[in-house]
């Protein structure tokens, strides 16, 4: 039986060298804080995740 893969987190390019953002893995279907990655994972349908995202760009609020 095949070990699962960890997932691949990636956070924004915007972000800097600062670890202060979330990080999304997989198909967008998981979020963490990138400044404490083992304190837990919200997990998403990607639709919800892409409306939450559109929500924050649109300083709604």
């Amino acid at each position: 039986m095949a070990q699962p893969t960890s997932p691949q987190w990636r956070k924004s390019s915007r972000s800097g060298s600062q670890s202060d953002c979330v990080e999304v893995a997989g198909t967008l279907d998981r979020v963490r804080d990138s400044k404490a990655p083992g304190a837990g994972v919200v997990r998403t349908s990607p639709a919800a995740l892409s409306r939450f995202l559109d929500a924050i760009r649109r300083d709604r609020f």
